[in-house]
């Protein structure tokens, strides 16, 4: 694997790089599983978890995607990263940091308004900063032990705790729930029904729990949606009203 780092962290990035592009993950191989699974598993054979190592900067957008669409979590996402990101270090001048957790927690809760972001996301996103350095030290031990841990932080619910255990430590057993599409699409692609509940598609993924993550990013690589029905509701931007 060949990497280039720069800037403070270039050391410790470029210790982690096989693991953030998912180089440490053994894969599995699904041999007993349903037939929408072996067939996800034989389009797309490399399937792999990275594991950045970040949970802060892994946590604030995935934060940003509650409650709203993920096309506007990704332009408040671009916005908060444009007004308090620095240029990061390195030929690529365009690029910026995820704000500092300093940065962010000396932000008052009326400041994050314009970007769209209520009340309530801004509370957790300066709670996450508040517990920036918990969490680097939570990111160095198993996603068992940091489930928990994430849970008690205020605003970090199922939802957000299964992104993160996914992409900050690389679980492939991680399966967000409280998502609006998630259980329709597993439950369709592994029993033809156009709708169902997470403790629906949580009972259909027991079989493969250790992998049940996996099993999930297949199917949805796999192009599995639930039929839609019925027009899409349009979510209002905060900072309109």
């Amino acid at each position: 694997l060949g990497a280039e780092t720069w800037g403070d962290g270039a050391a410790w990035l470029l210790a982690r790089a096989e693991a953030m592009v998912g180089a440490l993950d053994p894969g599995h191989r699904f041999t007993d599983a349903h037939p929408a699974v072996l067939r996800a598993q034989r389009h797309h054979p490399e399937v792999r978890f990275g594991a950045s190592g970040t949970p802060y900067h892994d946590l604030l957008p995935v934060v940003l995607g509650q409650r709203v669409t993920a096309a506007e979590a990704v332009t408040q996402w671009r916005r908060l990263v444009g007004e308090l990101g620095a240029v990061a270090p390195g030929p690529f001048p365009d690029l910026r940091l995820p704000p500092t957790p300093a940065t962010l927690a000396a932000r008052p809760l009326w400041w994050f308004h314009p970007f769209g972001i209520e009340q309530a996301r801004a509370r957790t996103l300066r709670v996450i900063a508040a517990h920036a350095d918990h969490l680097a030290t939570w990111s160095e031990t198993g996603s068992a032990v940091a489930a928990p841990l994430l849970a008690r932080l205020p605003g970090v619910g199922p939802w957000t705790t299964g992104h993160v255990l996914a992409s900050a430590w690389g679980d492939p057993d991680a399966v967000p729930t409280g998502d609006f599409h998630l259980p329709n699409t597993v439950v369709h692609a592994l029993t033809g029904r156009s709708r169902g509940t997470d403790a629906e598609m949580l009972e259909l993924l027991e079989p493969y729990r250790g992998q049940r993550g996996r099993v999930v990013r297949l199917l949805q690589l796999d192009g599995h949606r639930a039929p839609a029905f019925g027009p899409r509701r349009r979510i209002e931007p905060h900072h309109r009203r």
